[in-house]
């Protein structure tokens, strides 16, 4: 744990509502707005801990975000140290650099360690940084997960785009319409950590070492298959669909409000942006972010399309014999 976790550091841990972010320093300004939605629809007769699992984060970064703590939001960062389950995976995402590649860095797979760097949490909330919520995310917490390991939402780019959708469907072997985005998750860590969750995707990165879209998403779909709780689409309500009735918007893979105009719900980005500490810094950003850029996050996503429909072509699903 870093010296700068802050807050109420009193806060019986039965009592506190756990919301995880794993980010890079490049995506501290974004987290910081998704913590300012956080907490501006927070019950103030509850407590909150906010954990940001990282791999470096500047000086800079670690105040501004700490300057976000209120009396009942306390904000700790976790420096996620190597270990033979991270070598792992780094050793795995090396090999993995490429056109289609979005999801090659290591730290997108910190969300599979947090049953087992918390122990002393039985439930909790994930979300990525590119997130603002519209209610408390105690709701969300709450959810009656009814014996399942996860609840997640559908991912709503899998059933809109065919070589998402074969691909999860042949090369996964899960069925399009129980695929879910891994980008807000409830979790039953008492259970990931029973059924040794992080072991068993380590087994497979390293028996496979295969070539998948987004592959902790993936992997979680395959392993937790048949245990996870669809819950209502209102809490990852994605722009690209409409996001009327959300109670969380996830600015998901492209048409960041940061980086283009027009895009659905930039109002409540902004508005979270304002009370974050880094408006000015995404302003600019903004202003730099160039047509050219905006041309070459398209040919991204159009890289990973057609990866996915290569994929898409195999007889059997990639992995197999879990």
């Amino acid at each position: 744990m870093s010296i700068f976790n802050t807050g109420r550091s009193l806060i019986h841990k039965s009592k506190v509502i756990p919301v995880f972010y794993t980010i890079t320093d490049d995506f501290a300004p974004y987290a910081a707005c998704s913590i300012a939605s956080i907490i501006k629809h927070a019950n103030p007769k509850k407590s909150y801990r906010i954990m940001i699992l990282y791999d470096k984060i500047s000086f800079r970064n670690y105040i501004k975000l700490r300057n976000l703590v209120t009396r009942n939001c306390e904000i700790q960062f976790h420096k996620v140290r190597h270990s033979i389950y991270l070598r792992a995976v780094i050793k795995h995402c090396s090999n993995k650099v490429g056109a289609g590649d979005f999801f090659s860095s290591a730290v997108y797979f910190y969300r599979s360690f947090i049953a087992r760097l918390y122990p002393m949490y039985g439930k909790a909330v994930y979300v990525d940084s590119d997130t603002i919520f519209l209610d408390d995310v105690a709701k969300l917490f709450d959810t009656d997960l009814k014996g399942n390991i996860i609840g997640a939402v559908v991912d709503k780019k899998v059933e809109v785009v065919p070589e998402f959708r074969q691909y999860v469907e042949n090369a996964l072997g899960v069925p399009h319409k129980e695929y879910i985005n891994s980008g807000v998750l409830v979790l039953d860590l008492k259970q990931l950590r029973k059924m040794h969750y992080l072991s068993k995707m380590v087994d497979i990165i390293e028996k496979y070492d295969a070539s998948l879209v987004a592959p902790d998403q993936d992997y979680l779909n395959v392993l937790c298959r048949g245990k996870i709780l669809h819950i209502d689409p209102s809490w990852n309500a994605d722009p690209s669909a409409g996001i009327k009735g959300a109670k969380l918007v996830h600015f998901n893979l492209f048409k960041k409000p940061w980086q283009c105009d027009n895009v659905d719900g930039e109002e409540i980005f902004w508005d979270a942006a304002e009370k974050s500490g880094y408006y000015h810094d995404l302003l600019k950003k903004k202003k730099l972010y160039s047509v050219n850029d905006i041309r070459v996050k398209e040919a991204q996503v159009g890289a990973l399309i057609i990866k996915a429909g290569k994929l898409a072509k195999v007889k059997e699903p990639i992995i197999k014999d879990l």
